[in-house]
């Protein structure tokens, strides 16, 4: 009975000798075909190093003007459109009312001319122009009688003066008809072609005058022109802005890229569109998708910021790996790794 129980145990250790050679054995061969995985990898994977770049705009007021109100912070989101400062308008708003004004009253001139004498006027130009040949009419009478009583008496009935005056008044008189029949005239005409061409191209004056007033003061609402993230605010409120200062400086969502640089004898690998995984520190297992869309015609000697595992001062040539962002993970300047597969 002894005899069997060593048998069996020496059996057992046999088997577990054998186990663990095998399992070392599989384990050997894992490693190897995982080793052999990676190579094939790595050799058809072109790995690169670089940093992130994005689109920024400045904006600045187009008026000079102190700002009366700063709607977003730093790091704030903003859409496109939406109002982010605005700036004092209280002087422009008085010289809109006033040049308003100033527009009714031309535009009541204008009118006028445009409508032309009113049946009124001309009826009261007529009379005065009767009441004038009428008055002409008289003293051309009373001249005449004057006259013959000169002559016929040799003066002695009318004085020399006497008739003088009457000649007088009768000039007068007919001056004063001819005045009233041109003034008839010039009623029945109406305004002159002229005058109403002035009138009108003051009134358009004005009202182009007017439009730019109104186009300065949409231009106190400084808005965003597309969507972004403000990065720097620049000024505050009571600050006096203009087209020189910059308020804010945003950064965009539109498309950003990886600026990387390549090896001459890694340059034949690439060409515009070809497929590209961006990772960054932060997110080391979370690749964002991208591809190649700037391929540098002309080699630079190596920039000082160029991130890679050896120094190679060599010529690179810049290459851009364009990416789309929608969980705005990256940021302008962050070190990133690209690989691409050749």
């Amino acid at each position: 009975m002894k005899q069997l129980l060593e048998k069996i145990k020496g059996s057992r250790k046999r088997t577990m000798a054998a186990a663990l050679a095998a399992v070392f054995l599989l384990g050997f061969l894992a490693h190897s075909l995982y080793g052999a995985y990676q190579a094939r990898q790595a050799a058809g994977t072109l790995t690169l190093y670089g940093n992130v770049d994005l689109r920024e705009v400045s904006l600045a007021f187009r008026n000079n003007e102190r700002i009366s109100e700063i709607l977003v912070e730093e790091g704030d989101p903003v859409r496109k459109g939406q109002v982010l400062a605005r700036l004092d308008t209280n002087d422009l708003n008085y010289r809109i009312q006033t040049m308003k004004a100033q527009i009714a009253a031309q535009q009541a001139v204008a009118d006028k001319l445009h409508n032309g004498t009113r049946r009124e006027e001309l009826a009261q130009a007529e009379a005065r122009y009767r009441a004038a040949v009428a008055e002409r009419d008289f003293l051309q009478r009373d001249y005449d009688r004057k006259a013959e009583a000169f002559h016929t008496s040799g003066g002695r009935s009318v004085s020399r003066q006497g008739l003088d005056d009457a000649r007088a008044k009768l000039e007068v008189a007919a001056a004063r008809a001819r005045e009233a029949e041109e003034a008839s005239n010039l009623a029945i005409a109406g305004p002159r072609a002229e005058d109403i061409a002035a009138a009108d191209a003051k009134l358009a004056g004005l009202k182009s005058d007017l439009a730019q007033e109104e186009y300065t003061l949409s231009q106190s609402e400084l808005t965003a022109p597309q969507d972004g993230v403000v990065r720097s605010r620049l000024l505050e409120v009571g600050d006096m802005a203009s087209p020189q200062k910059p308020v804010f400086r945003i950064s965009l969502n539109t498309k950003k890229w990886v600026r990387v640089y390549v090896k001459e004898a890694d340059l034949g690998k690439l060409h515009e569109g070809s497929k590209a995984g961006v990772t960054i520190d932060s997110y080391p297992d979370k690749a964002i998708e991208g591809q190649v869309g700037y391929i540098s015609s002309t080699a630079e000697f190596t920039p000082k910021n160029v991130e890679t595992k050896d120094l190679r001062p060599a010529l690179l040539y810049e290459v851009r790996v364009y990416v789309t962002d929608p969980d705005n993970l990256l940021r302008m300047g962050m070190p990133a790794t690209v690989r691409i597969d050749v």
